[in-house]
């Protein structure tokens, strides 16, 4: 005979833990069901009880991300607006730099024959992320365009803003950069497009053909577009002679289409920040806007699952108990 101590933690779900003593002879003993049953018991609750914590705390910390970018959405939608008046500000004020360099062109379809030999491309990206797809657009239409030129016999040079696009270029286009511009203050204005202008003319503008601004002009909410704008220096070349119809005074025409020519540059600079700025913050507002919807439908999932591994383990210890009070039956 052998005297066995035996705990019967079953009895937890009625509120009590009983331990009781049980006595078999060593070679016939009616209980050896009941004992391998227990531990196949014990086997399952572990396993089950270990996967109901990992669904559990998946769909706590999803619970989590879900009110993080509901709350980036409500913060991108108060940026937006105030970014939609400063565009609204900036487009009337750059009216007449667009009349002198002219409209946007689309990136889509784009030829760029209209892009001199030597230009100075300026992708103007963001220096956050979480934003969608505005920097990997611009990147790709920077990326194209550069192969373009390349195939048309033409030169080009890179000045990135942003962090997000710096990063993005320089793996294929690292011998291009010349200069990148990151970290900068948000909202724009006018003394920061004062700023990022003087950076490209000590980045060598005056002795490109062209600077060309890359960036994502904003149509509303929930769509933007990829333009680049061409920018040409105020000088002779050539026969060619710019602004024959106005006279200056003084008589050094030279000396005012530079100081023209970096306003006018000043100018661009601040209207494809703004419009870049205004685009980030919708892309950014619908990205947060699905990225909330799908944690939802993950944590919809995640508890369907929970409850069927829940409904699962409970039908387990059920047959389990009922099992081993057969066994002590028979």
């Amino acid at each position: 005979m052998l005297k066995h101590r035996v705990t019967s933690w079953c009895g937890t779900w009625y509120g009590y833990r009983k331990t009781e003593y049980v006595y078999f002879h060593y070679y016939s003993f009616p209980l050896v069901p009941l004992f391998q049953n227990l531990h196949r018991f014990f086997f399952l609750c572990s396993l089950s009880l270990s996967h109901l914590n990992i669904v559990f705390n998946q769909i706590k910390s999803t619970k989590g991300i879900k009110k993080i970018t509901a709350s980036m959405k409500m913060v991108s939608a108060a940026k937006l607006k105030g970014d939609e008046n400063r565009l609204a500000v900036a487009k009337p004020f750059n009216a007449w730099a667009t009349r002198i360099s002219g409209s946007p062109t689309l990136l889509e379809d784009a030829t760029f024959e209209d892009i001199p030999t030597k230009s100075l491309l300026v992708p103007i990206t963001s220096d956050k992320g979480l934003c969608g797809g505005v920097n990997s657009f611009i990147t790709r239409n920077v990326k194209n365009c550069v192969a373009t030129l390349a195939k048309q016999g033409k030169d080009c040079d890179l000045v990135i803003l942003g962090d997000k696009g710096r990063s993005q270029m320089r793996r294929l286009l690292s011998d291009k950069i010349v200069r990148s511009m990151t970290e900068i203050q948000a909202p724009g204005s006018y003394s920061l497009a004062s700023g990022l202008a003087s950076e490209l003319i000590a980045a060598g503008a005056y002795n490109y053909d062209a600077v060309v601004l890359i960036y994502n002009t904003f149509k509303n909410a929930a769509v933007y577009k990829q333009v680049y704008t061409v920018i040409k220096p105020l000088k002779t070349i050539g026969d060619v002679e710019p602004m024959v119809e106005y006279e200056f005074e003084p008589d050094t025409k030279s000396e005012v289409l530079l100081d023209l020519y970096e306003y006018m540059l000043t100018s661009h600079v601040m209207h494809a920040f703004m419009d870049a700025a205004t685009s980030e913050q919708s892309s950014r507002m619908t990205a947060m806007e699905n990225a909330s919807k799908n944690a939802g439908e993950m944590i919809h999932a995640l508890t369907l699952k929970y409850n069927r591994a829940r409904q699962a383990r409970i039908t387990t210890e059920l047959i389990e108990i009922i099992s081993g009070a057969s066994a002590l039956e028979g």
